[in-house]
């Protein structure tokens, strides 16, 4: 699972030189060219979501002037890499991207995307704040309108917790004394593991404790990723993966696939996306997992965090952003727009709204209907984070410094992981060109 992160960063590097002087601007590469009455207007979306063909074709229908045409394309990395490579070189660009959250600093920052928030009108009641604080980067301007969220879940083995008088852990102290008499009952189970090789998820868990790994204010930055909400998140794990009654072991591994399947693993901190991965991984164990609300810190003031979300963006190519701000309106606020997402997509939409297209829990939990007023109210107390220019890098560096750390089982050496990030991610701000205050 682990990205290589070098050709990103050279690519970011490379457009802000050539975008420096103009990423304050209006957006002067993205000038309307406003269709004439009666023409056709043609507009080109890359994405990686399933079936956005067919999503598209109820936009196309209702509105023939304004023709979509979806590009498959690859997501992550290569997909901010070809975005970026296009801005470049001046043309290629689509009108309308698909953006993960993470990456739209790192896509505005190059000048690669649109501040619509003109051409958009008032979308900001239709999301919670987690979502349109990750297209607005705590401003005025829009670089996008929010798809889809991840909002975190907790899921659990039913009979392995009614086998030993355990209910759904409320608390992280909860959580912990689970895992132990999980573990003391079974040396073989584990209610989960600390996972190096997936920082989205660990951000998620330090987004839920309190923390924002990044803020900016006018045009400098602030890198906040060892702040002591991160410690505190931590200082937790290492203490559970020292004490042993928690794994160590990666996720998305073919040991980890098959702990999920013959019941060596009995729990998960996921996401709203999670049972499409445990219907793929633990088919054998259907009917015996439960989704939950994340456990809490502090009970009396539930909060939760992202693990996966995205956004769609105007590019600052496009010579039709007012009809592309248009279209991605329609896509995630307007009911077919909605509706066709989560159906055809099959992606948890971001919009406070998406109840009414919820409207069966997905086939691994066939019998838990509750599961999406649980992931409503997990999306309404999620915290909002933002996320920086560099996220890549800092990802990169929690692999290597948390793959060490859960190697060694040391707790001391967890926290002492956050340090090396939050170094190894304010020289390379530094290094590339922002201003970083601190």
């Amino acid at each position: 699972m682990k990205k290589t992160m070098l050709p990103l960063a050279g690519v970011l590097a490379a457009a802000l030189m050539m975008t420096t002087a103009c990423s304050g601007s209006d957006d002067n590469a993205s000038s309307d060219s406003s269709a004439k009455p009666g023409e056709k207007v043609e507009l080109t979306y890359w994405t990686w979501a399933p079936n956005m063909d067919k999503v598209v074709e109820g936009w196309n229908t209702a509105h023939p002037d304004i023709h979509v045409t979806v590009n498959k394309q690859d997501g992550g990395d290569p997909a901010v890499t070809k975005l970026l490579t296009a801005i470049k070189a001046g043309s290629g660009a689509p009108d309308v991207m698909q953006a993960e959250y993470q990456k739209i600093p790192t896509l505005v920052s190059a000048n690669a995307l649109a501040d619509i928030n003109k051409e958009a009108g008032s979308l900001k009641a239709k999301f919670p704040d987690s979502a349109w604080n990750a297209v607005t980067l705590g401003s005025e301007a829009l670089y996008g309108v929010p798809q889809d969220s991840g909002p975190m879940m907790f899921y659990y083995r039913t009979d392995v917790f009614q086998k030993l008088g355990l209910e759904a852990p409320k608390t992280w102290d909860d959580y912990a004394a689970a895992a132990r008499k999980i573990h003391t009952a079974n040396k073989k189970q584990y209610l989960g593991t600390f996972s190096a090789n997936d920082p989205g998820w660990f951000a998620g868990l330090s987004q839920q404790a309190g923390a924002s790994w990044w803020g900016v204010n006018g045009d400098t930055w602030s890198v906040a990723i060892n702040d002591p909400n991160t410690q505190k998140v931590a200082t937790y794990w290492g203490g559970l993966v020292q004490e042993g009654v928690i794994d160590n072991k990666p996720m998305y591994t073919p040991e980890w696939n098959a702990a999920l399947n013959d019941g060596t693993q009995v729990g998960w901190l996921s996401s709203v996306w999670g049972p499409g991965v445990l219907e793929g991984s633990a088919g054998n164990t259907k009917g015996k997992w439960k989704a939950a609300l994340m456990p809490q810190w502090d009970a009396a003031s539930p909060a939760n965090g992202n693990w996966g979300g995205s956004a769609t963006s105007v590019t600052t190519q496009s010579k039709h952003k007012a009809q592309a701000a248009q279209f991605i309106a329609w896509l995630n606020t307007d009911p077919a727009g909605i509706k066709a997402l989560a159906t055809q997509a099959n992606v948890y939409p971001a919009s406070v709204d998406s109840s009414a297209a919820l409207t069966s829990p997905p086939a691994f939990l066939s019998d838990q209907t509750d599961f999406y007023s649980i992931a409503a109210e997990s999306a309404k107390i999620t915290k909002p984070f933002t996320y920086g220019p560099n996220v890549n890098v800092a990802y990169s560096s929690y692999n290597d410094a948390f793959g060490k750390a859960a190697q060694s089982k040391k707790a001391t050496n967890f926290p002492a992981a956050l340090a090396t990030m939050q170094q190894t991610t304010v020289d390379d701000m530094k290094n590339t060109g922002f201003k970083v205050s601190g």
